[in-house]
């Protein structure tokens, strides 16, 4: 068998910028063209992300695609026999992690015995004759969180089982597919740290390189302002290991809303959240924002049923909405920056914000949001002007009344 030909399809596909599933398939499928007897394929990888733990490939002779199994965290996973929670301390992988090995074989007629793994189990009423696990492991001073190895399962279904060359082979490529999936996985962590961080389009500004200290541009974009009423008395009132929970649950209500109509977050500021909507069109944007806050105050009334069913604290939310110029882009000192937005625009959505409880309404928008909305103004209705604080000139501001749909 050609080892520099299957070395070679690893390294061509990571230089491509192949997906880790899509590394497999590359290998799995050079591997049976030099006549590799493959009929199933696993690799599996731990990750650094808010919610999964990590992700396991499974590659099949004559499937049409790789499956992409998601761990999620506290061990609720999903996915293939290999990965589920309830199988896992009875995986070969579970195995080999806990007494630091790093080789676990077993083949049909000779050491397999049924019942010692459910996963192999399914494979073997499948067809599978010879199964070979393996991790390969990193070294700490490269180790990110808890991805510190690389797991693999290979099968074939050949009468016998895999020769010694076959398992030579398998060997011989482990360490250069291990280190290309450690380098996709790695980007994929980069992508998912700074999109959690920053938000989606500050994330991927700052993978391509816009880093730079001072380095903004000026755009238009509709304003999103918004905090929990009363949460200074409710965080006085509770016990400080229930706040983190209490402000979780509210934010998954308002950035889901946000995210689910096109915005992106740009940063929580203690119990607030500020939010933009790029403007293409600015009526279009408008009624995104509107959209947007019509589901996060249907998603908080039904969170607050669920939360009063438990005897737990609930609360609302003040909103405000602006349109304005501001400048987006990287702001700070040399060795500490933020990607966010700044300008006079932003200093008076916060203006607008504090009318909220002063005027006993949930959602304020400006004059320049009730012009470019261009909704049925049933639903937008003034409460009158007012002189802001660092606004020169007193400004009608709109309540938005609730949806009846």
């Amino acid at each position: 068998m050609h080892q520099p030909r299957l070395i070679a399809a690893i390294t061509d596909a990571a230089l491509a910028g192949a997906r880790e599933d899509q590394l497999l398939d590359r290998f799995c499928t050079a591997a049976v063209a030099e006549g590799l007897p493959l009929f199933r394929a696993a690799a599996g990888i731990d990750t650094l992300h808010p919610v999964l733990d990590g992700r396991l490939f499974v590659w099949r002779r004559g499937g049409d695609a790789v499956q992409t199994n998601e761990f999620r965290r506290q061990n609720a996973a999903v996915g293939s026999a290999e990965g589920s929670s309830k199988e896992y301390k009875r995986s070969p992988f579970y195995r080999l992690f806990e007494n630091r090995e790093i080789r676990l074989r077993r083949r049909v007629g000779d050491n397999y015995q049924q019942g010692e793994f459910p996963v192999l189990d399914d494979i073997v009423a499948a067809g599978g004759t010879d199964y070979l696990v393996a991790i390969t492991r990193f070294e700490s001073a490269v180790t990110i969180a808890s991805m510190d190895c690389i797991y693999t399962s290979w099968t074939t279904d050949r009468a016998g089982g895999f020769s010694d060359g076959d398992i030579d082979t398998i060997e011989r490529a482990l360490p250069s597919l291990a280190t290309a999936l450690k380098s996709v996985s790695l980007e994929r962590i980069a992508e998912t740290v700074l999109e959690t961080y920053l938000g989606r389009d500050a994330g991927r500004r700052v993978l391509k390189g816009n880093i730079s200290r001072g380095v903004a541009e000026p755009i238009t974009a509709v304003l999103w302002l918004s905090d929990l009423q009363s949460f200074t008395k409710i965080a006085e009132e509770q016990p400080p290991a229930d706040i983190i929970p209490f402000l979780n649950d509210y934010a998954d209500c308002l950035v889901q809303a946000i995210h689910a109509n096109g915005g992106q977050v740009m940063k929580f500021i203690g119990d607030g959240l500020l939010a933009i909507f790029d403007i293409d069109r600015r009526a279009d944007a408008c009624r995104r924002a509107v959209k947007a806050a019509d589901l996060a105050l249907k998603s908080v009334a039904q969170l607050n049923e669920k939360r009063s069913a438990k005897g737990l604290p609930t609360t609302r939310f003040d909103l405000a909405l602006h349109i304005g110029e501001v400048y987006y882009g990287n702001i700070g000192s040399a060795d500490r920056l933020d990607f966010t937005v700044v300008g006079p625009a932003v200093n008076e959505l916060a203006r607008i914000e504090a009318m909220c409880r002063s005027l006993e309404r949930d959602v304020i928008v400006s004059t320049a949001f009730h012009a470019g909305a261009m909704l049925d103004t049933a639903r937008l209705v003034s409460v009158g002007r007012y002189a802001l604080r660092g606004v020169r000139a007193p400004e009608e501001l709109f309540t938005l009344l609730p949806d009846e749909d």
